[in-house]
């Protein structure tokens, strides 16, 4: 048995050897890039070059203002709701597979998110004015 697995090569150190020297490439090419342009780039600092650039608009006002918290609000529920299409895709494809269980599975699926839904709605939290 153990002559099997060293005739096969699987104990072997020797079948990691393309892959550290991928990462010793990979790491090499990384060194010597960002080592060339340092020593090529243009060394010229000037106040406007360190100025702050944003899509050519000039920057105005502090960066911390406070956020409504309906973008955030917003975000999540995005968020919870592509994750329940996410799910419907595996009983898709598989759906014949699953039977009635299955079916009554993403019914109760659906129910449970639908109540999420209405409970979300009855909050407001959808709602952008006050």
């Amino acid at each position: 048995m153990i002559s099997l697995v060293i005739q096969a090569g699987l104990d072997t150190s020797s079948s990691y050897l393309p892959i550290g020297l991928q990462i010793i490439f990979a790491v090499g090419m990384i060194a010597t890039l960002m080592g060339v342009t340092h020593l090529l780039g243009p060394k010229r600092r000037t106040a406007d070059k360190l100025q702050n650039f944003a899509s050519g608009i000039e920057s105005h006002g502090e960066a911390r203002q406070p956020v409504a918290i309906k973008y955030f609000l917003t975000a999540i529920l995005f968020v919870l709701f592509d994750v329940e299409v996410i799910f419907f895709y595996p009983y898709a494809v598989n759906f014949r597979e699953l039977g009635w269980g299955g079916f009554y599975a993403v019914l109760l699926f659906v129910a449970f998110f639908l109540c999420g839904f209405i409970y979300i709605i009855k909050r407001g939290a959808l709602k952008w004015e006050d």
